[in-house]
């Protein structure tokens, strides 16, 4: 494991910019004692995965780096074979024939949210092969600005930076830091949860991961809040939420008093052998359509079949077995973006998924995202909503 160095190397220090339910589902006004609700000129304004998106913020692979090995990576990294891959390329860029591919995806992606109406920001460029560290721990390099979903949790008019579980993505926000600047001086709220210092005591030592037959066990301890903002999905006045790799108790528990009273966190309770982020898992799709996957969530919460809610288990995907996958698994297929109730964006190949959408009277928009998939996640993951045209509702 690493240890501290003598003399703590600082994050790289100035990035270099870049371009760029039911029908019944009722209104509420948020609390006036924290005004959580979105203001109408706020320029972040977002309920939930469904309104109309207006405005995300898309990753970008530009500088990417292989996820320097580290004691959290037995618990992300799904395929055994890989982790020598891991350890002899962490902090090294990834194979630039690689980074092309992914690119010419994530800009096909931007492309057609561009063509379909909504604004598409960037985050900046930043100097992820320096190293970084801090008391108790130290790195070759960061990673990436590949998926600002993890980075940043927006709800209302506010951003919250998230505590993340993954070293290596200790300074991951600076990138997004002008961006959130701007929003702010919009007349956005901004706050970031408390700094983690992800110092041994967080992580189970000897920690193994579970078998599919075995009990769901967790790589985190409860020594402090964390959680990814991907470990979260909204729903209007509910937000849920799911331990996994990144996100341990102390950090539901974080968000919910967080959020309180205006919204409330239900934890829901999934079974995976490499937890990591809610939205190939669980996902509400739009009013009274929530897609999950058809073994890892144990349970729905029983709001949504007493709410009426039709329960969709996603069919299985049909990305070849042996397309390269260092970060995910083939279940990514579930991780879609919505443009509102009906149109959603899904991975050109899925065909089951479509036609499963087209029964279900979405409208899918097929994007080629393989290539980035392969060092990174979906389309929910690769984007952030900014702002989505709607009001605060509860659909239960």
């Amino acid at each position: 494991m690493n240890q501290a160095a003598s003399s703590p190397v600082p994050p790289p220090a100035s990035p270099v910019p870049t371009s760029g339910a039911p029908s019944s589902a009722a209104s509420s006004p948020a609390s006036p004692s924290t005004g959580r609700a979105a203001s109408p000129s706020s320029p972040v304004h977002v309920y939930n995965e469904w309104d109309p998106l207006e405005e995300v913020v898309v990753g970008i692979v530009e500088d990417a780096m292989v996820p320097p090995w580290d004691v959290i990576m037995p618990a992300v990294v799904h395929d055994k074979t890989l982790w020598e891959f891991f350890k002899a390329n962490g902090g090294k860029r990834w194979p630039l024939e690689m980074l092309k591919k992914a690119e010419a995806d994530v800009e096909g992606f931007v492309h057609i949210l561009e063509a379909e109406g909504v604004t598409v920001r960037r985050p900046e460029r930043f100097a992820w092969d320096r190293p970084i560290a801090a008391p108790g721990w130290s790195l070759p390099s960061s990673c990436y600005a590949l998926m600002p979903r993890d980075v940043l949790f927006v709800i209302g008019d506010e951003i919250i930076e998230t505590p993340m579980g993954w070293r290596s993505r200790y300074f991951e926000h600076h990138a997004y830091k002008s961006l959130c600047k701007e929003y702010f001086q919009g007349g956005a709220r901004w706050v970031a949860a408390p700094r983690p210092e992800l110092t041994d005591a967080d992580y189970v030592e000897g920690y193994v991961a579970p078998e599919e037959d075995e009990p769901q066990r967790f790589c985190l301890t409860e020594h402090e809040p964390l959680f990814d903002a991907a470990d979260a999905i909204k729903c209007g006045r509910d937000v849920f939420i799911a331990r996994s790799s990144c996100c341990n108790g102390s950090g539901i528990e974080w968000l919910r008093r967080h959020l309180a009273p205006e919204f409330s966190v239900h934890e829901v309770e999934i079974h995976d052998t490499h937890p990591m982020h809610i939205d190939a898992t669980f996902y509400p799709l739009a009013p009274g359509k929530l897609l999950v996957h058809p073994t890892r969530c144990v349970k729905v919460p029983e709001m949504f079949t007493t709410a009426g809610w039709d329960v969709l288990t996603c069919p299985e995907p049909l990305m070849p077995a042996d397309h390269p996958l260092y970060n995910c698994s083939r279940w990514i297929c579930m991780n879609v973006l919505m443009l509102d109730e009906e149109r959603v964006i899904v991975s050109k190949g899925e065909d089951d998924l479509v036609r499963a959408f087209k029964k279900w009277g979405l409208k899918p928009i097929e994007c080629p995202f393989y290539d980035f998939e392969t060092i990174g996640g979906g389309f929910h993951c690769a984007s952030l909503d900014i702002r989505r045209r709607g009001e605060l509702k509860s659909y239960f």
